[in-house]
């Protein structure tokens, strides 16, 4: 990476992305689902001094799927990880890295002023990284 070009986390954010209520059941929740590309859903505030949750596909399949328990009959909040860590979108992605390794985090909700704009991953923060070198090399 280029050391005068400084990638954002807005630059490489996903911004389409799926809310839940924590009370949603998670067969509710996976029918919701309307983005394609979506590993994660972002489980709403129920007030303003609440905490922003997130459920990761792999955690229904580990704790649902997995344990042969019935969607229709498990919520969200009782698989979700309460409060999660998120990153601001003018984040330079190298901390945004180093937070997420020192954190073991593969994604977080990317939070502008209190709302949730976007989602970053480990793999979105690499492959604008890697795009970025070849680009610079040139051929």
């Amino acid at each position: 990476m280029s050391k005068g070009k400084i990638i954002r986390v807005r630059d490489v954010m996903k911004t389409k992305f799926d809310m839940v209520d924590g009370i949603a059941t998670v067969e509710d929740a996976l029918n919701q689902m309307i983005h394609v590309e979506t590993k994660c859903l972002i489980v709403k505030k129920r007030t303003e001094n609440d905490e922003y949750g997130m459920v990761m596909l792999s955690d229904i399949a580990r704790q649902v799927l997995a344990k042969d328990r019935a969607p229709s009959r498990m919520n969200i909040y009782e698989i979700m990880t309460k409060p999660v860590i998120t990153v601001d979108p003018g984040m330079d992605i190298r901390y945004c890295a180093r937070l997420f390794a020192r954190l073991s985090l593969s994604r977080a909700p990317v939070v502008d002023n209190g709302n949730v704009v976007g989602i970053i991953s480990y793999t979105d923060m690499a492959l604008k990284a890697l795009r970025e070198n070849d680009e610079e090399s040139g051929p």
